[in-house]
């Protein structure tokens, strides 16, 4: 099977459920800047880490992808779509909270640099808020499950707090913001 179909030459696409947009639409920018956001995670996950910091960016990637087929459904009929839940926030939370549990009080906004792969966890982090907009907008037009936006919300954090970790735990130093 040839991987191009030259449907999309007209500068449209077929969403799931079958509706056709043009590929500037707002549904495809959200699951687009989610795919971007995927890749940089694993670009992340491609690095020196532990393995539990692994396993769970991989899950996060597994995540990423349930949410992008959930932004990409558009249709009368039902699809059983695999979704973003609860517990799925409720386990970045917890990661959250375990690494942000041995890292020092933050008392002023830190520059995202420091660390190779801190570094790769901030430009992660800032296409994270960027998908997060990009949902905002897609709410202001079609309904949004409020899970995802959570969910977009909470790996935001997740990246930062990670950022952070990984520069405590690499002995490395945080870039603090000069004000002067």
């Amino acid at each position: 099977m040839k991987i191009y179909t030259k449907k999309g030459d007209t500068g449209t696409t077929q969403l799931l459920g079958g509706n056709t947009v043009t590929k500037d639409h707002i549904r495809l920018e959200c699951y687009g800047t989610l795919d971007e956001l995927n890749a940089h995670i694993g670009n992340i996950y491609d690095q020196d880490l532990s393995s539990s910091q692994k396993k769970f960016l991989m899950n996060i990637q597994n995540q990423l992808f349930k949410l992008g087929s959930c932004i990409a459904f558009v249709g009368e009929e039902e699809m059983n779509l695999p979704n973003i839940s609860q517990e799925n926030i409720d386990q970045i939370e917890k990661e959250i909270d375990s690494m942000d549990a041995h890292l020092p009080e933050l008392k002023s906004f830190i520059l995202p640099c420091g660390n190779k792969i801190a570094s790769k966890c901030h430009i992660a982090r800032t296409v994270c808020r960027r998908a997060e907009r990009k949902l905002i907008s897609l709410n202001q037009k079609n309904i949004v499950d409020p899970l995802h936006i959570k969910f977009i919300n909470r790996l935001s954090d997740y990246l930062f707090i990670l950022a952070r970790h990984i520069i405590f735990i690499t002995g490395s130093k945080e870039m603090l913001w000069q004000k002067d």
